[in-house]
């Protein structure tokens, strides 16, 4: 079959444009390939294999959770020699993992940032499918979603008309200018045509928490949230405060029932989910300012956000990783279904 295309005499090709987006893809893997690395672990379902990257000349490393988040035995192969891997924090909430490996001077990616980026723009990742070589995979941006299959994410994430293979997830996502804007966390079908990434400021984020306090710290003023029914105020905001919490920051900070949130930490709020988006860039123990409107007033309420109550201590993963592998290891049969010890929530 031959395709052709009828144009005016200033429009370029179909042809042109895709040949110019392979030119700089091909050049722009060239630059990069060296600081993508492969990475393998074991877990009690056996070998895992997925991809990750060094975001500095240390030896830092990000993949993904399902890789590296609950595993041992985690390997990063790098210039041809295999590196044990210390895993740094494991993220179970943003699927981030960040590893360290005891060499310097590591090639490293740049870190971009998404919000430059709108659907259809043209991405591309570097990846290792399984045991094959590095491989780049390109695509479109095909949207940013806040949920997937009726549950919500737990930060909007970038979704990519993209190839993503098994051992792929972890690899970076790139923009045109060879800068990271987010990491390959899932695929969402079995083909893998199409799938999820993390925002690189969202994992940005969780690193920088273990940078300042050694672990992740996700904040919470606990303030529940709901749509009005009513559709948008004149503030243009649907989310309205419905039940508050004893002692939680907001109810403390003096928030009503009824209160229509107009703003929370500097991001504006239309709807109820935009609080998932700016929860999530909220760190235990920051002071972070919440404006609404109640009756005719405007207000804004200053609350201190605390460690996330809900969610399960981060120091606590590695201990129980570890008594867990030694005490299977010692010929007790495996739990099952692969079910792992359970994580007690702590404020």
């Amino acid at each position: 079959m031959v395709w052709t295309q009828t144009a005016g005499p200033d429009a370029p090709s179909a042809a042109t444009s895709l040949g110019t987006i392979g030119d700089e893809v091909r050049a722009l893997f060239e630059k990069s390939r060296r600081a993508v690395v492969r990475v393998t672990a074991d877990d009690f379902h056996g070998s895992l294999a997925g991809t990750g990257f060094f975001v500095n000349p240390n030896g830092t490393v990000f993949t993904t959770y399902s890789v590296a988040g609950e595993s041992w035995n985690v390997i990063v192969e790098f210039a041809d020699k295999k590196y044990p891997a210390v895993r740094l924090l494991a993220d179970e909430r943003s699927g981030l993992a960040v590893l360290k490996i005891s060499t310097s001077g590591t090639p490293f990616l740049p870190l971009g940032t998404p919000a430059d980026l709108t659907v259809a723009v043209p991405i591309f990742s570097i990846g290792y499918p399984l045991d094959l070589p590095v491989t780049p995979n390109v695509g479109f941006i095909a949207g940013f979603d806040q949920k997937y299959l009726g549950r919500y994410l737990s930060t909007t994430h970038l979704r990519a008309n993209l190839p993503a293979h098994r051992g792929e997830q972890g690899a970076p996502l790139l923009n045109m200018k060879g800068e990271v804007v987010g990491i390959l966390v899932a695929r969402m079908d079995s083909a893998g045509n199409t799938c999820f990434a993390l925002p690189i400021h969202a994992a940005r984020k969780v690193f920088q928490d273990y940078e300042h306090w050694g672990v992740p710290r996700p904040g919470w003023v606990g303030v529940n949230i709901v749509a009005s029914g009513g559709g948008f105020d004149t503030e243009g905001s649907e989310a309205v405060v419905r039940g508050l919490i004893e002692d939680a920051p907001a109810t403390v900070a003096g928030v009503e029932e009824g209160d229509v949130i107009l703003e929370f930490g500097g991001m504006a709020i239309r709807k109820p989910a935009d609080m998932i988006d700016a929860s999530f860039f909220l760190t235990g123990g920051n002071k972070v300012a919440l404006k609404v409107r109640r009756g005719a007033e405007i207000l804004t309420l200053e609350m201190q956000a605390i460690d996330n109550p809900t969610l399960p201590a981060s120091n606590q993963l590695n201990e129980l990783i570890e008594a867990e592998r030694f005490k299977y290891a010692d010929g007790e049969p495996a739990p099952p279904d692969g079910k792992r010890l359970k994580l007690e929530a702590k404020p």
